[in-house]
């Protein structure tokens, strides 16, 4: 997840809860997410 830009893990984000992804795979996302402080993206 690291190796990821910040937009493509926003948009991993938004394709794998379009998708129903496995919820644990999308709190993986969610927690690289926050890591970054991205928070405000995908809330706002």
């Amino acid at each position: 997840m690291r190796k990821l830009s910040d937009e493509l893990l926003i948009e991993s984000y938004y394709k794998a809860t379009e998708l129903k992804l496995s919820q644990d795979f999308i709190v993986l996302i969610e927690c690289e997410i926050k890591r970054r402080s991205l928070n405000h993206v995908i809330r706002g």
